[in-house]
């Protein structure tokens, strides 16, 4: 293990997981460790000592203070370095550590632009306290230019729930291609079945013939047919079910999920704030799913 230590270039893109002490945060060092090792790519272990509002940065504190909380820091990276490596049992890992005084989320968000993934909990506890880890996470799945997954309470690591599928929602837009093809890629190298969900908005309440619903039926299912042509033939080996219904996408997702190890869907802005807002679906899904999500926003 390499401690205080981060590289990254073109060549070298780490996952990176942000821990706080807080069991959300250790949940996301198991499936980092987890996600880093079936790409075999490298796992770095972050937590932040900064003090956020107050006197301002830790840096100002006197010398004896920020040796406590550089150790306490190393405290927790040691723990969620033995959780890693205790998730991925006998399979490598390079694992490096780091204890910063950076404030989280800018610093996060810069690192974000050389990272495979970057992994949170959900809700903080420790170090990330005075910011709140629920505020760290909301924050870098707008921001961060990575795909960014959120872990709550379980890391969806052990070897039942390691068998149950990805999901991904397909809305149709150009926007979800990406999580197309990230969900694609995970199946495919966890080896299940992939779960690609189309919804769309509830019309219950409108007044349409059979032949009605039959026709927006199958353009509906011709929609998602579109948005998932030629990965089949790139993923010959991953299983695709397809799930079209008539209901509101976070309701449909949710449900899906509870069947899931692991959610992806796609993040887009709105108007002239593109940069700072989450799609309504992805923001709605980021703290109420059980299992691991995964937002990926447009480049």
């Amino acid at each position: 293990m390499t401690e205080n230590t981060f590289r990254a270039d073109a060549g070298d893109r780490p996952v990176l997981v942000a821990v706080d002490g807080s069991a959300s945060s250790y949940q996301a060092a198991a499936w980092a460790a987890v996600d880093a090792a079936t790409h075999g790519a490298r796992l770095h272990v972050l937590t932040s000592v900064a003090l956020i509002g107050g006197l301002g940065p830790a840096m100002s504190l006197p010398e004896a203070e920020m040796t406590w909380l550089r150790t306490d820091g190393q405290r927790i990276v040691t723990e969620a370095a033995r959780i890693a490596r205790e998730a991925v049992q006998d399979a490598e890992l390079d694992l490096t550590t780091e204890v910063t005084f950076d404030l989280p989320i800018p610093s996060l968000i810069e690192r974000s632009k050389t990272l495979r993934t970057l992994v949170v909990g959900s809700r903080g506890l420790g170090a990330f306290q005075r910011g709140l880890l629920g505020s760290v996470s909301t924050a870098v799945a707008r921001h961060a230019h990575c795909p960014v997954t959120v872990v709550h309470d379980r890391s969806a690591t052990d070897a039942v729930t390691l068998t149950k599928p990805v999901l991904v929602g397909v809305d149709g837009s150009e926007n979800s291609v990406a999580a197309v093809e990230y969900a694609f890629d995970q199946a495919a190298r966890r080896k299940v079945e992939l779960v690609a969900l189309h919804a769309w908005r509830d019309s219950s309440s409108i007044d349409l013939s059979v032949a009605d619903w039959d026709s927006i039926r199958e353009s509906e299912r011709a929609l998602l047919a579109e948005r998932l042509a030629g990965f089949a033939e790139r993923y010959p080996d991953v299983t695709v079910r397809r799930i079209v219904v008539s209901d509101r996408p976070v309701r449909a997702l949710l449900e899906a999920s509870t069947d899931a190890q692991l959610v992806v869907v796609g993040s887009h802005g709105r108007g002239g704030f593109s940069g700072m807002l989450l799609g309504s679906t992805s923001n709605a899904l980021l703290h109420v799913v059980e299992c691991p999500i995964v937002v990926i926003r447009q480049r």
